[in-house]
């Protein structure tokens, strides 16, 4: 889903019990902040899978690993899945995008020594190779890209380069100048803090 000038969601589980996900958001370069906003389902069958000695990754968004994902992006990313069985070891070459991180949603790994458990992220260095060893069954994600053109800013849900744009969305939902979400036209979530 790319916002640009602003797009409107709703996120249901609908009584199917206890969800587990993660949502990335990325900031768009400046050229694009007021493009249309867009939205493309991928099938999970389209995602491609990389195998490793003891392991999966499939590059759900972006370029990683040799593959590239059918996930429309409009800046150098990538959004990797890893799946690591009890020691296995993968290397993320320092060439690999500029600022990375990783986000180790289960299990227990190792770099250089130092040990990470679930929910825990770590940055890595620009430049660095890093060896990731899984201790036991791990799920982790790989995520990074190059630097945008600039300085963002957040409030809530809104983000963008320039500060008076995000003022101005402030105004437009607190006077529902958003369109309403298909199906769900009743449902209006007030700004925080009103």
């Amino acid at each position: 889903m790319h916002a640009g000038r602003g797009i409107v969601h709703s996120e249901r589980a609908g009584g199917v019990g206890p969800a587990h996900g993660l949502q990335l958001w990325v900031a768009l370069p400046t050229k694009d902040e007021d493009s249309e906003p867009m939205f493309e389902h991928i099938a999970a069958d389209r995602i491609p899978e990389v195998p490793i000695d003891g392991g999966l990754l499939r590059v759900l968004a972006g370029e990683a690993f040799g593959v590239r994902s059918p996930v429309t992006v409009r800046s150098p990313l990538a959004y990797v899945d890893v799946r690591l069985q009890p020691g296995a070891r993968l290397l993320l070459e320092g060439s690999m995008l500029r600022e990375r991180a990783v986000y180790l949603i289960s299990g227990h790994a190792q770099t250089a020594g130092t040990g990470h458990g679930a929910t825990e992220m770590w940055v890595l260095e620009e430049g660095v190779d890093v060896t990731i060893e899984a201790e036991d069954d791990v799920h982790l994600v790989l995520i990074g890209g190059d630097p945008l053109d600039g300085t963002r800013h957040i409030w809530w849900n809104f983000v963008a380069s320039d500060r008076e744009a995000i003022e101005r969305a402030k105004e437009d939902w607190r006077h529902r100048r958003f369109p309403l979400v298909p199906g769900d036209e009743v449902e209006f979530v007030p700004l925080p803090g009103l």
